[in-house]
Order: structure tokens, then C-alpha cells, then sequence
């Protein structure tokens, strides 16, 4: 499922639901397998929510590419390499920083379908 954060003082973020959930349980939110469908994140809360995700990306492994000198046609291709958290998490991190400048709440649902 494909759910969609809004904050008046940010642009959306548009993320799969199953990428969601990791950022969002060391946001604090008590999410064990699944994501409910709508949620929101008060602005009361984005203090210890953006403290959350920091730590996990601290504490996290850095799978980013390190591009090599040599003139080696045999790289993986940088679409094919996994996204690590930091990077997953950036939009959504961004956001919650955004809205908590502005005291605002971040809420998230189901992405609508076109």
C-alpha cells in the first residue's frame, strides 16, 4: 500500500507503507507488522519523533556507494545497490523538521489511486 504524509508547511511524501514502518516505529510510534492506514504525528511529539529517527540512523549500517577511481565497466549499477534507512528516511525527516518549525502535525493515509 502506498500512503502519502502531509504537513501544511511541507510538500508531500509519497512512501510504500512497508518503508514507512521502520521509520515510524523509531519515530516512536508503536507499530509492530503493519502501518494503519491513517496516522498522525503531533507536533507535540516531533521533538522525540526526529530524536528517534536520528538515533536509528546513527546506530544503523551505511550501505551508501562509494564510487571507485578505477575505470571499471564491471560497477553494479547504482539503481540495483539497496537503499539504506539514512536515505529512505531523509523525505519524511525532512518533513517532520519542517513542520515542527512551524508547530504544525504531520498526518499520513492511503495514497490515493488515479
Amino acid at each position: 500500500m502506498l500512503v502519502v504524509f502531509y504537513s501544511k508547511p511541507a510538500a508531500e511524501v509519497l512512501m510504500f507503507a512497508q518503508h514507512a514502518l521502520p521509520i515510524l516505529k523509531a519515530a516512536g510510534k508503536p507499530y509492530t507488522d503493519t502501518l494503519p492506514e491513517r496516522g498522525v504525528i503531533t507536533h507535540e511529539q516531533l521533538p522525540a519523533a526526529i530524536a528517534g529517527i536520528e538515533k536509528a540512523i546513527a546506530e544503523g549500517p551505511v550501505l551508501d556507494h562509494v564510487e571507485s577511481d578505477d575505470d571499471n565497466d564491471d560497477r553494479e549499477h547504482p539503481i540495483s545497490q539497496p537503499v539504506s534507512f539514512r536515505q529512505r528516511s531523509f523525505p519524511l525527516l525532512a518533513m517532520l523538521r519542517l513542520a515542527q518549525q512551524h508547530q504544525a502535525d504531520v498526518t499520513w493515509e492511503p495514497a490515493p489511486s488515479w
